[in-house]
């Protein structure tokens, strides 16, 4: 019994610190290398760092979506549009801009470009990066493709069908002997397969500029940011600034016709104290006159 006892508890040992060497080795990670979840120095959740390499031929869309105090909003957007253009217009050009306040803190902006597919990720990293430094937080960052590879190659093969086909009949156009309504018809079908060639020509250009570059969209939002106690912070802060400044402009609304009232209760005492009470005459009083004996 003692034996078992003794030959269990080595197994047991042997199996934790196999467990452990696991651990120490790799870490708490899964089959990638990841960790269970990633944070920022803040605490707060980050993305994941995945970016689409590793699919040629296809022609990708960014989109990311942050939120920023609303007084960070124009500083921001101006240092992602400089970022832009100190990479300069061949590798990174700006296609549109927008920036909106229809309130105090309501602000919308957004900032489109055009950018070098190789670093169109490390730019939307770096965006991340200014608006985190800025006390703005990523709200959502989404990655859309398109096979445009897929498409350049079936419309080469239909573009060589076109060519193929064009080709057979500009050599029976060549042949003599033809009837004036056959070669009609025959420059007719030849008209229209010039015209599919130039559209398919047209398509294949097109799609070629899809994968020479990468659209990529910042949108801004004006909204708190932080952890959720420091949200309540400075809701509450913000709400006694404004409970406040609601008191004093009560208080300065009032104040004249405080004064005015008071004034009017001066002249009033004044009045009554000099015409009505201070100022009036003794009533006569009726002589007492001793009783007869």
């Amino acid at each position: 019994m003692r034996k078992a006892f003794t030959l269990f508890t080595a197994l047991l040992l042997a199996s934790c610190g196999g467990g452990g060497g696991d651990q120490d080795r790799g870490g708490n990670t899964d089959d990638y290398g990841a960790t269970e979840s990633a944070t920022d120095s803040s605490g707060r959740p980050t993305p994941p760092n995945v970016g689409p390499t590793a699919a040629p031929g296809v022609a990708f869309n960014y989109r990311y979506a942050f939120r920023l105090p609303t007084a960070r909003i124009s500083a921001v957007q101006e240092q992602h549009a400089a970022a832009c253009e100190k990479l300069g217009v061949s590798r990174c050009r700006i296609t549109g801009m927008h920036y909106e306040q229809s309130g105090k803190d309501e602000v919308r902006a957004e900032l489109a470009f055009k950018l070098d597919p190789a670093l169109a990720r490390a730019f939307g990293r770096d965006g991340i990066a200014a608006v985190e430094r800025a006390e703005g937080e990523l709200r959502s960052a989404d990655i859309t493709g398109t096979d445009v590879g897929s498409e350049i190659e079936a419309g080469a093969r239909e573009g060589a069908g076109v060519s193929d086909e064009l080709a057979k009949i500009e050599q029976r156009l060549a042949t003599p002997g033809l009837s004036a309504s056959e070669r009609t018809e025959l420059q007719r079908q030849a008209q229209q397969l010039r015209e599919a060639a130039r559209a398919y020509q047209a398509q294949q250009t097109d799609r070629r500029a899809q994968l020479a570059s990468t659209p990529m969209v910042f949108d801004y939002q004006a909204g708190e940011t932080g952890s959720p106690i420091a949200r309540a912070a400075r809701d509450s802060a913000e709400t006694f600034a404004s409970s406040l400044a609601a008191l004093i402009v009560v208080a300065l609304t009032l104040l004249p016709w405080a004064v005015l009232a008071f004034l009017l209760w001066l002249i009033w005492r004044w009045i009554n104290r000099r015409f009505l009470s201070g100022g009036a005459l003794p009533l006569p009083v009726a002589p007492v006159t001793a009783p007869a004996e």
